[in-house]
């Protein structure tokens, strides 16, 4: 490189302090995490100041991992403004499409198990889970959430946020600023209302979470999709920020077209959770929560 000019069209990427501080920052959060479980491992009198101070242990390597992510992803910001040329943005998009492929084997394995004990809840050879269940899907009872009371909500939000995505989306192509920093408006706010009623439906729930192999597979598979949900919001108000700073180019906007595909995952993913869990899955158990 030259004046800060690349002479071929691959990003060599400078050396730098985030891989070896966010490994440590990661081993100390994770060390936190597990004296915040266990605080009799430090001994009698540590053990008692971090039972006092239960979670708060977990602070030092949150905050560290935080810096780690918001320092280093700003260096990938402001690297992509040169270095991302036609071929490394190529690159990047293949690595979102495996990520991406990754994620949908992750969600694969929730409705696996939710399918297996769906299908079978009176298998002769599961005598354990046929006792659990009643021989009946949903168990024996279970009282359900009404499938198109707030999950159907949620599922008109979510839609009309990958409508607003992709109006940001074809702005940015256009070159027109204002229409997508709006479009990304709306998805952003859209995100935050889905997570809000997950969260009133969450908390109004007639179940719980370790009640039986429905309630468990239910919460699972709902819950890492509203963590999904919550990454992607992120994701996206990064991308307000930038598109309001107008660093996205029609030709070079990487960042959100990543951000855009995410949010489009999670909404495929709340579309079959919607028909299979919410409407499939609860069978004619009775509605408790309208």
């Amino acid at each position: 490189m030259a004046g800060g000019t690349p002479k071929h069209p691959y990003h060599l990427v400078d050396p730098s302090p985030w891989p070896a501080l966010g490994s440590f920052a990661a081993l100390v959060l994770a060390l936190g995490f597990g004296f915040a479980l266990h605080p009799d491992m430090l001994g009698p009198g540590v053990g008692t100041f971090m039972k006092a101070v239960h979670w708060w242990g977990l602070a030092p390597g949150l905050l560290l991992v935080l810096g780690v992510m918001y320092w280093w992803w700003s260096d990938v910001i402001a690297e992509s403004r040169v270095y991302h040329t036609a071929v490394v943005q190529l690159g990047l998009r293949y690595g979102m499409i495996l990520f991406i492929a990754s994620e949908v084997l992750f969600f694969a394995a929730f409705f696996w198990a939710f399918f297996d004990a769906a299908l079978y809840p009176g298998a002769p050879n599961m005598p354990v889970r046929a006792e659990a269940t009643g021989g009946i899907w949903p168990p024996k009872g279970i009282s359900i959430i009404a499938p198109f009371d707030l999950p159907l909500m949620n599922t008109l939000i979510l839609l009309l946020s990958g409508t607003t995505a992709t109006w940001a989306h074809h702005s940015i192509i256009e070159g027109n600023q204002k229409d997508a920093v709006r479009g990304l408006l709306c998805t952003v706010l859209l995100g935050m209302i889905f997570t809000g009623v997950q969260a009133y439906e969450y908390l109004h729930a007639p179940f719980t979470f370790s009640q039986d192999i429905y309630t468990s597979t239910f919460f699972m598979a709902t819950g890492f999709h509203g963590f999904h949900v919550l990454v992607g919001t992120i994701f996206l108000i990064v991308c307000l920020i930038r598109a309001a700073k107008g660093q996205f180019k029609p030709k070079q906007h990487f960042g959100f077209e990543a951000a855009a595909w995410y949010w489009h995952f999670v909404d495929v993913v709340w579309l079959f959770l919607f028909f299979c869990i919410y409407w499939w899955g609860a069978g004619k158990a009775p509605i408790a929560l309208h």
